[in-house]
């Protein structure tokens, strides 16, 4: 049997995972490691590079996949990498046995289709695609296929959204919950905006929070109403308003915009028994009680996500378990932004979330 090329099974939740072989087949497969296929190294995808070639040694960069491939791939210890300018040759490559996507998310769908052909495990850059029709084609192809998906949420793996997560019991019945991204702005290239579906600041930063509302609260969203302060495809949104229900009840703003200045990254969630406050960027957290005592205060480590997404990723694997952030999680983040979208389009109607099955 190949390395990447295994059988899946369903878990009860719905994710898949690969099934667990004895003891010598774990052995045999663990004597080697995994082989990794890169596509997109730009500044993004370079991150990963560099921490596939120093800090992972359960994995190996096998190949990677850029648009100009005569330039090469110029980081020390790279030399025997493959340089691939498609996707398909990068994914059929044999030394390959998983796949990295970090491209613009227009892309997404396409390689998510290769590597399901090839039977590859693939982890895939926030926004799992630009748009909830790809998201929703991409999984139901993985589940048939029964290849698994990851998809790159790394806020998930910031040590303050990690200390504030573990709190949350704290404050009783969750009822609030207020959310704050703000990203310096910054001059792109021409053509940047296509890659993402002539979309913006939602799609690209704002995805971040619609996920950190399900993986917080642990609801689904139900309704949202949401502003911008442009319409795409006309033009790309750079401020968006948000507000979201859940499920069970949590009432949601988010605040999300390209700014000048430094960024910003706040979280206030007010529950029946206290209020969690945490600002990520400055590594901080604070426990307040209900009649507003002082109970807790953190500085929370800094914190490698793309390091800790890749690492558990790549554990998924190897254990043969279910993906921490699977694509279904990725699915839903963008269903969530597709329903945004039409919110803003009809001037900040409620809209309800339309989920994949």
């Amino acid at each position: 049997m190949a390395y990447g090329v295994w059988p899946m099974v369903e878990n009860q939740t719905g994710g898949w995972f690969l099934p667990k072989y004895g003891s010598d087949t774990w052995g045999r497969m663990k004597k080697r490691q995994l082989g990794i296929g890169l596509i997109g190294v730009g500044r993004h995808g370079m991150r990963y590079a560099r921490h596939l070639l120093d800090d992972v040694p359960t994995a190996a960069l096998k190949a990677v996949c850029r648009r100009r491939p005569e330039e090469g791939f110029d980081l020390p210890g790279a030399e025997s990498i493959a340089v691939y300018g498609e996707a398909r040759a990068l994914i059929n490559d044999p030394s390959v046995d998983a796949v990295i996507a970090v491209t613009p998310p227009v892309f997404s769908r396409d390689i998510c289709g290769l590597a399901v052909q090839a039977r590859k495990p693939v982890l895939i850059e926030k926004p799992l695609a630009a748009s909830a029709g790809d998201a929703r084609a991409m999984m139901a192809a993985a589940r048939e296929a029964g290849i698994p998906i990851m998809t790159a949420q790394t806020l998930r793996f910031d040590a303050t959204i990690q200390e504030l997560h573990k709190r949350r019991h704290l404050i009783g019945r969750s009822e609030r919950l207020l959310l704050t991204s703000h990203i310096e702005t910054r001059h792109t290239a021409p053509g940047h905006a296509d890659g993402y579906g002539h979309r913006g600041a939602l799609i690209e930063i704002g995805i971040h929070l619609l996920d950190a509302v399900r993986f917080l609260t642990g609801e689904e969203v139900q309704d949202v109403r949401c502003t911008m302060n442009q319409s795409p495809p006309a033009a790309p949104e750079t401020v968006v308003t948000a507000h979201l229900v859940t499920q069970g009840g949590t009432v949601c703003m988010l605040d999300i915009a390209r700014l000048p200045g430094e960024r910003v990254g706040l979280v206030e969630w007010i529950g029946s028994q206290g209020r969690l406050q945490a600002d990520w960027p400055r590594r901080r957290l604070r426990l307040t009680g209900g009649t507003g005592e002082m109970r807790e205060e953190v500085e929370c480590p800094p914190s490698q996500t793309i390091l800790a997404t890749l690492t558990a990723f790549l554990q998924a694997i190897e254990h043969g378990t279910p993906m921490p952030i699977t694509g279904e999680d990725g699915c839903r983040a963008v269903e969530i932004a597709e329903a945004c979208y039409h919110s803003a389009q009809a001037g900040g109607a409620s809209v309800i979330v339309a989920r994949e099955g």
